[in-house]
């Protein structure tokens, strides 16, 4: 797999599953745009691109930042020459105490012989619980796809990968209903746009990811008693967690052209949803 000669936008690139992506790509011959709001992240990542031989545009930005993100794609298209890549990878997940107080809930529920009741999730929730979810993790993705769109569709070339989430496709995540809905979102995003755009040779896909070993999933673990990470793992065929590195190798195969996949939301979530 080359993807030699191409640019690849990757937003949320500063650690974790968007790190991985981004230097997969490099690794790949793809010359990077790593967006990240935290920007103390990018410079390592940037480096490690260099000691690749590629190329790598780093941009401090929010994605639910409608003028950063034009700003951004144009500051790449005058770098590169062309916007052929596009991984919306950035999103907030759920590691408030709160959320992890209710994952817990749910992963006894769903683990444990107790007594069926309603958990009182979505009771719970505020209106703050609620709307936090959608501007970066919905409307950041519109954003950027349709920032990317404008040079895909003028050049007739693109791939653009949504990272969505088991979450939108099931209830895995039943603990945080409002990260559920807006995932469920990035996937129905995918398949509209990507009938719009196929006739122009874009080719647009979703990753519905399961459990990804990231850092913020790392910590929740660092933190959890043996019985809770056993609830998590027994809903998980594999028993383990995937690695961002697996998740990426799959990205670097959508954003190549040995593939036939328009609209498609591909879960690699180790049996946890079959």
């Amino acid at each position: 797999m080359t993807l030699s000669g191409k640019s690849a936008v990757v937003t949320g690139a500063g650690q974790g599953l968007g790190k991985a992506i981004a230097l997969s790509m490099a690794q790949a011959s793809a010359d990077i745009v790593a967006c990240d709001i935290q920007t103390d992240t990018l410079t390592d990542l940037t480096d490690q691109i260099h000691a690749l031989g590629r190329e790598c545009m780093a941009v401090p930005v929010d994605v639910s930042d409608r003028p950063g993100v034009d700003q951004m794609f144009a500051d790449a298209a005058d770098r590169f020459g062309a916007i052929h890549i596009l991984v919306n990878n950035a999103a907030i997940v759920p590691t408030a105490p709160a959320e992890e107080t209710r994952r817990n809930l749910h992963y006894a529920y769903l683990t444990t012989p107790i007594e069926r009741r309603s958990l009182g999730i979505t009771t719970s929730l505020t209106d703050e619980d609620w709307l936090k979810w959608w501007d970066v993790n919905v409307h950041g993705v519109f954003y950027c796809t349709r920032a990317a769109l404008r040079y895909m569709e003028s050049q007739r070339y693109g791939r653009i990968i949504n990272i969505a989430s088991v979450a939108g496709i099931s209830a895995a995540s039943a603990h945080s209903p409002g990260y559920s809905a807006a995932k469920a979102a990035v996937a129905s995003l995918t398949k509209t746009v990507a009938l719009d755009v196929a006739g122009a040779n874009i080719l647009v896909n979703a990753i519905a990811c399961g459990a990804v070993l990231t850092p913020p999933f790392q910590a929740y673990l660092d933190k959890a008693t043996p019985e809770q990470k056993n609830s998590l793992y027994q809903q998980i065929p594999l028993g383990r967690l995937g690695t961002p590195e697996e998740y990426a190798s799959l990205a670097v195969y959508l954003a190549g052209d040995n593939h036939y996949l328009v609209g498609q939301i591909i879960s690699p979530n180790g049996g946890a949803v079959i």
